[in-house]
This record gives structure tokens, C-alpha cells and sequence, in this order.
């Protein structure tokens, strides 16, 4: 039976982006000024005292990773980006994520693409796992908070020292773990490892709190086993597939981790009685959109949007979204689809845009959040038309 999650009106920008390039620029920026009021859910400037939280400081991968990772290697590349910002801009997706991107005075988002909890023991350039993994994150956010003290709030690029305390505090980050041994081990090898990212997570919740956190928020992980790529890649049984498409071993996987993570931060949670610390199951929303995606206005679910290939999922392993490769002798292009806002998979691995609105709303609802968190009370979130 489908789950029952908020509705969300489809504001796709694509017909402004496929116009872009006949305008002037001056035309240009009207209208990208116009596409920017027309955001789906936009938070009221915690300048104007709408919102609880002054700040919004975001530790995470390719899920909330804003433009970090492709700010340090080379430009991503079409057609990233082109359902929003009509170009790349550094996000997974099609548009934008489940994330909230500011400047230092309200925030900061240390996420980059391919980061890890655990720390990597190769190269980016071996395995292409990011060397900003979660300790790593922590350091920036620690030395952001030394400048912030020793400038005492008079360095107007910087929050305020009493913005670090009342800010809140969110990590999504663990996929990466699990997903990239899956090509060298079994899942049950794989599983051995997850308590130990669990440890780490747990770990950086309370780091946080001792440089003064109180308000954190923790994304379980989503349902690797419904996912294109995961689908196309990863070895597997017509027998280990369920009635939706998704194959049962390695979303059982995940379950366990997410049990693992819930019974971990419930242990932090009595021992820091004076902070919010909250988990907040993506699993079930993303794996809701998976099994039924017409329920929520999309059309397909395990289909990618952007790939190469004739089968099922649209995905092929050696021609990524926006790539060209040589294959059988024919040079091919992993294209993306006319319509992203029918699909929940947009590269094989990342949500679109279409499925990310759904999943922020059903998250800041707090009817996913144990402890209840309701931001759109905290913070007004309004929808803009």
C-alpha cells in the first residue's frame, strides 16, 4: 500500500532553461532572478527573526553536497543542473537537493561528493572516493568556529558566536561506506564494517555538541538496492528481487545500518539530555517514491533519467550521465530524458529534483523524525508560487 506523503505542485523551470540561450544577458538575468522566486519550499530569512536557527551547518556527501567537491577537482559537466540553474552547479541532480546552501553568516555546507564516514584508505583517483570524509568536514567546521571566536562578530563574512550554539546542525553521510565495497566484497563483508561507520557518526554527533552544537539532525540511508545503478552493477538473483524491482539483500543491508544508527544516536540522546539530537528516516520516503512513484506524480521509479543503455534502468556503468564513450566500435552519449520531473532516479545513483521536493517536504514535516521535528513550524517554510 502506498504511504501517503505531502503533495507537491510540479514547478519545473525546464521550459525557462530550453529558452536561455536565445536571450540577451540582460534578459538572462531577469529571468533567472524570476526562476529564483519560483522555488518550491524557501525558508524566511533568519534575518527577519522567522526562522529558530540563525545558521544551517551541513556535514554529508553527494546527497547535500552543494558545489564543494566540484570546486576542488575538475568542472562537472551537461546535463547537471539543467532543470533549475539551466547549467552544472555542483549538485547531483538535475536541480537541487534536499540541502539548504547559504553563506558563512548563516551557515556553511561541508559536503562533497563521494565523502565517507570511515576514513578512505586509497587514492580519490583509484577508487573516486573523496578525501573529505566526515573527520575531515568536522576540521573545517572547527576552524571555521576559531575564526568565528576570534573575530567576536566583527567580521561581517561570519556568523555571530552565539550563531554557532543556536544553529542547526545536519549530517547525511554513510551511503558511500556501504556502496563503494560492494565491487570488491560480498554484502555480508560489507555489513561487518557498518557498525564500525555507525561509531563514527555517533562519534561526530557528540563532537559537535563539545564545540556546542545542540540542535542535530541525522539522515539514515536510502534504499541502495532500488537504485539503477545498484540494480545494473551489483550481482544478484531474479529470487532476491522484490514485488516493487528492488533487490531484498542489499536494502536488508541498509535496514540493518539504519537500525544501527537509530539504536546508536537513542544512546547519545540520553547522554546529552540538554540537546536535540534527531534521526530522520529518508529510507522510507525514498523507498516509498521507489515503489510507487505515480502515487506522488512521478512516472518512473528504478528508471534512470539520465543514462545509456535499452534496458530497464537506462544505465550503463562505463557511459555516466553527460559522458560519451567508444563502445563496439560506435561512439555513444549518456543522455538525459526530456522529462525529469517523471522520474525519481535522475543519474542512477541521485535523486532528480522532482523527488528531492518530495523528500525534503516529507522531512521537515517531522512525521519522519524520531524525536517529532516539525520544521516548517520552526522555521515557516512557506511554498512560493
Amino acid at each position: 500500500m502506498s504511504r501517503r506523503l505531502p503533495p507537491i505542485a510540479d514547478r519545473s523551470l525546464r521550459a525557462i532553461c530550453s529558452s536561455l540561450s536565445t536571450m540577451r544577458r540582460i534578459t538572462w538575468l531577469a529571468t533567472a532572478a524570476a526562476a529564483a522566486a519560483m522555488c518550491w519550499l524557501v525558508a524566511a530569512a533568519s534575518a527577519a527573526g522567522q526562522c529558530r536557527f540563525p545558521a544551517v551547518f551541513n556535514f554529508g556527501d553527494s546527497n547535500s553536497d552543494t558545489g564543494g567537491f566540484w570546486a576542488a577537482f575538475p568542472a562537472q559537466q551537461a546535463p547537471f543542473g539543467m532543470t533549475y540553474f539551466c547549467r552544472p552547479a555542483g549538485r547531483a541532480s538535475d536541480g537541487r537537493l534536499v540541502s539548504v546552501g547559504s553563506g558563512f553568516r548563516h551557515g556553511a555546507n561541508f559536503a562533497t561528493l563521494a565523502s565517507t564516514a570511515l576514513q578512505p584508505n586509497t587514492s580519490l583517483f583509484v577508487t573516486g572516493i573523496s578525501p573529505f570524509f566526515l573527520a575531515v568536514q568536522l576540521n573545517q567546521m572547527k576552524d571555521l568556529r576559531n575564526k568565528v571566536l576570534t573575530s567576536n562578530g566583527n567580521n561581517g563574512q561570519l556568523p555571530a558566536p552565539d550563531v554557532l550554539h543556536n544553529a542547526l546542525y545536519t549530517i547525511d553521510i554513510g551511503q558511500n561506506d556501504l556502496t563503494s565495497n560492494l565491487g570488491s566484497q560480498s554484502i555480508e563483508t560489507v555489513k561487518q564494517s557498518l557498525p564500525s561507520v555507525v561509531s563514527k557518526i555517533s562519534s561526530a554527533v557528540q563532537e559537535l555538541y563539545n564545540i556546542g552544537a545542540r540542535n542535530i539532525m541525522v539522515f539514515n540511508m536510502a534504499p541502495i538496492g532500488c537504485y539503477p545503478a545498484f540494480l545494473t552493477k551489483l550481482p544478484h538473483t531474479s529470487n532476491d528481487m522484490d514485488g516493487y524491482g528492488c533487490m531484498k539483500t542489499y536494502n536488508s543491508a541498509v535496514t540493518y545500518y539504519n537500525e544501527l544508527l537509530n539504536n546508536s544516536l537513542a544512546k547519545v540522546r540520553k547522554k546529552l539530555q540538554d540537546a536535540s539530537i534527531v534521526y530522520l528516516d529518508k529510507h522510507a520516503v525514498t523507498l516509498e517514491l521507489f515503489r510507487h512513484p505515480k502515487a506522488h506524480g512521478l512516472k518512473y521509479g528504478t528508471k534512470a533519467c539520465c543514462g545509456y543503455g535499452d534496458g530497464a534502468y537506462n544505465f550503463n556503468p562505463d557511459v555516466y550521465c553527460g559522458s560519451s564513450k567508444l563502445l563496439n566500435g560506435q561512439t555513444v552519449t549518456a543522455k538525459a530524458c526530456a522529462d525529469p520531473q517523471n522520474y525519481v532516479s535522475w543519474d542512477g545513483i541521485h535523486a532528480t529534483e522532482a523527488a528531492n521536493k518530495i523528500i525534503a517536504a516529507s522531512l521537515m514535516s517531522g512525521s519522519y523524525s524520531y524525536p517529532p521535528f516539525d520544521l516548517s513550524k520552526l522555521c515557516h517554510l512557506q511554498p512560493i508560487a
